[in-house]
């Protein structure tokens, strides 16, 4: 596989004809194999290595389910902001103004107790008895008050502690799944170890690739080569955004290899299309993104990735994604993009060979004058609570115009307008994507080399 070559002309078919997108998806709209195919059949080495390739992304998506979910619980819950923490925090107070409320009209109940016990005359004697009825009725209101502020207290705090008790039994069921998918991956690089070391399945020499130029599995020059157990995968993007909103997620880089990359590169970006699929809505995307390494909101520029420093062999970086979205956009389909590639410093590079697709939908803002109000304009609902999923569903989009890396492929994803040029725009948008990322190797390797 020539990186940089199929990527080139993955450019060329988005920007010259983007029909040849579109046409291309039936042929790979059934992804199963003919029966023939599959009986009997011992998988290769590639297959396996897609087989570990996507067992890597079920682990680092269920690693970071686990990690937000805790913080979840250890933070965003304990916020002030938080609702059931916030009801807390005001019936607590409403609770404690009403207890001191009590204190002082059972300390005017004293005071009037006392005036009557010193009276000396009938007349100052009435007068203080009047204020001790006055004090003791307001005593029994603050008594009632102070009751019923600490009835909401401690409904709150039920509440919340509840909400605690459910956020835990979640963390408890993802952690389950995590294990789960370890297990998973464990046994696919076991199967993947075998077949290496009995050098099972090998179709072209050892390396799978083309063999063209005399250089297999490398482009021109020897040092890109393509490396699909670099995985890059995204947790927390939910399948709907309204416009006027901002959504935080994440993107996990592993290291699925035996060794330790010098340098490694994320890529990520987000283009979209209105439901006609005639306009651009990409001006109307603002894409950030920041490490624990450097918490400070960036520019994620696809044109000028930086480099998130070494990774050692079966270790993960995890890259917090903002994307913030116009209140006046239309309504329309979105994706993100995300794949990731290395240099090391002997000059030598490749990265993961496809691109992952994360699509969205995007709901105008209600009120916004744009498409129809506060609906999704492909579906006619409303926006209603939208919430993260912990990793949207993806489609790998190959330079070559299929997508998955599994085999069989399949159609690129539609979701909410059942117009074609949405999915025609995405795709062209993620080859164009893949172009930058490889004219970001080529470069990078130019620099590694002169240095």
């Amino acid at each position: 596989m020539k990186i940089r070559r199929v990527l080139a002309t993955a450019v060329a078919a988005a920007v010259i004809s983007p029909a040849v997108l579109l046409s291309a998806g039936p042929a790979f709209a059934d992804g199963k194999p003919a029966a023939s195919q599959t009986q009997n059949a011992k998988p290769t080495v590639e297959e396996l290595r897609q087989a570990v390739e996507r067992a890597q992304k079920e682990y680092d998506a269920a690693v970071v389910a686990v990690n937000d979910a805790i913080t979840f619980l250890e933070k965003d819950m304990e916020a002030d902001t938080y609702p059931t923490k916030a009801a807390v925090i005001e019936t607590g107070n409403a609770a404690a103004a009403a207890a001191k409320a009590r204190t002082e009209a059972d300390q005017a109940v004293a005071d009037a107790r006392a005036k009557l016990d010193a009276a000396t005359t009938e007349e100052d004697r009435a007068a203080a008895q009047t204020a001790l009825d006055e004090a003791e009725k307001a005593a029994e209101e603050a008594a009632d008050a102070q009751t019923a502020a600490d009835t909401k207290a401690t409904a709150a705090r039920t509440a919340h502690d509840d909400a605690r008790v459910a956020q835990t039994r979640k963390i408890g069921l993802l952690q389950k799944a995590r294990d789960e998918a370890k297990e998973k991956l464990a046994d696919a690089e076991k199967a993947l170890a075998d077949a290496e070391a009995a050098g099972e399945g090998e179709e072209d020499g050892g390396n799978g690739g083309d063999g063209e130029d005399g250089q297999d599995g490398e482009e021109p020059g020897g040092e890109c080569v393509p490396e699909p157990r670099l995985t890059a995968a995204v947790t927390g993007l939910p399948d709907k955004i309204v416009g006027g909103t901002t959504q935080t997620f994440t993107l996990r880089i592993t290291n699925g290899t035996a060794k330790t990359m010098d340098a490694v590169y994320p890529y990520v970006g987000v283009h979209a299309f209105d439901d006609k699929g005639l306009k651009e809505l990409d001006s109307h995307l603002d894409l950030e993104w920041s490490t624990a390494a450097n918490p400070a909101w960036r520019d994620a520029d696809l044109m000028d990735a930086s480099s998130l420093g070494s990774l050692a062999s079966k270790a993960s970086l995890d890259v917090k994604l903002r994307l913030k979205v116009d209140a006046d956009v239309p309504s329309g389909q979105g994706a993100a993009f995300v794949t990731a590639d290395y240099v090391n410093d002997d000059g030598s590079c490749g990265g993961y060979p496809d691109l992952d697709q994360y699509e969205f939908r995007i709901l105008a803002k209600a009120g916004g004058g744009a498409g129809s109000p506060g609906k999704d304009d492909a579906t006619g609902s409303k926006p209603g609570n939208v919430t993260g999923q912990g990793g949207a569903s993806t489609t790998p989009v190959t330079a070559s115009g299929g997508s998955g890396t599994g085999g069989g492929g399949g159609a690129l994803a539609r979701t909410g307008s059942s117009d074609a040029l949405p999915t025609v725009g995405l795709a062209g948008g993620a080859a164009l994507v893949l172009g930058a990322g490889a004219v970001l190797v080529a470069r990078r390797r130019r620099t590694a080399a002169d240095a």
